[in-house]
């Protein structure tokens, strides 16, 4: 199967437990994280803005909550969507924002569609990296934002042997438990080691088009936000 239907398949399946497990095994700190990134993006003053890898939604609640601005958010796992709309709708935000099937690598919105795009711990699960970076360049506005929040590899001690050990060990262990999915929590951290973070992904972004590109740091270097503009 291939690994983009392999995604799909899997969140669909884990879509029940994953808000639970997510800020479980962070022990609520993904919550701050996001809310960080909605500080950055809230910046630039955007009015329009495409929350990637939607999910559950829990990005684009924050958002709307402190900006009060119009959200589109894609995702390929139907599921997910299901949880977050239904979430958006107790929030009374369904007026704000709409959750729509969307391929990160394949958008099917025109050129210059938004003020800004953001994404939460889905970029590491791109088929093509390239590609789908490329593709947010492509639908931002000239003169967009774009912010991306994802796990890195922590450098200094203590940090970089704890979270060692507890993505390899603690993560899996827990998210079979509690999702009875047997292998989602295996990927999730696999996918971690393997992604380019830091300088590598960086230069990702500026070979797809961004300028002025930055990491934020978080948590002792556990997750990073990235920035950019498109020229």
């Amino acid at each position: 199967m291939p690994q983009k239907e392999s995604v799909k398949t899997m969140f669909n399946e884990i879509a029940g437990s994953y808000d639970f497990l997510n800020h479980f095994l962070s022990f609520g700190i993904d919550n701050l994280w996001r809310k960080r990134l909605v500080t950055e993006i809230l910046k630039s003053k955007p009015s329009h803005v495409l929350d990637l890898a939607t999910g559950t939604a829990d990005l684009a609640i924050a958002l709307h909550r402190r900006g009060r601005v119009r959200i589109t958010g894609a995702d390929i796992s139907e599921k997910m969507m299901e949880v977050g709309r239904n979430k958006i709708a107790k929030e009374g935000m369904s007026g704000a924002i709409e959750l729509v099937y969307g391929d990160a690598e394949n958008l099917k919105f025109a050129d210059q569609s938004f003020d800004a795009a953001m994404i939460a711990f889905g970029v590491r699960n791109f088929e093509d990296l390239e590609k789908g970076i490329s593709e947010m360049n492509r639908v931002l506005k000239k003169g967009g934002s774009v912010m991306i929040l994802e796990f890195s590899h922590p450098e200094s001690f203590p940090v970089k042997q704890f979270y060692s050990f507890y993505s390899r060990y603690i993560i899996p262990m827990m998210g079979k438990m509690i999702s009875s999915h047997p292998t989602a929590y295996n990927y999730l951290p696999e996918t971690v080691a393997k992604f380019p973070s830091g300088k590598a992904f960086l230069t990702v972004m500026m070979r797809n088009g961004f300028e002025n590109c930055r990491q934020i740091s978080l948590s002792g270097g556990i997750a990073s936000i990235y920035t950019g503009k498109r020229p």
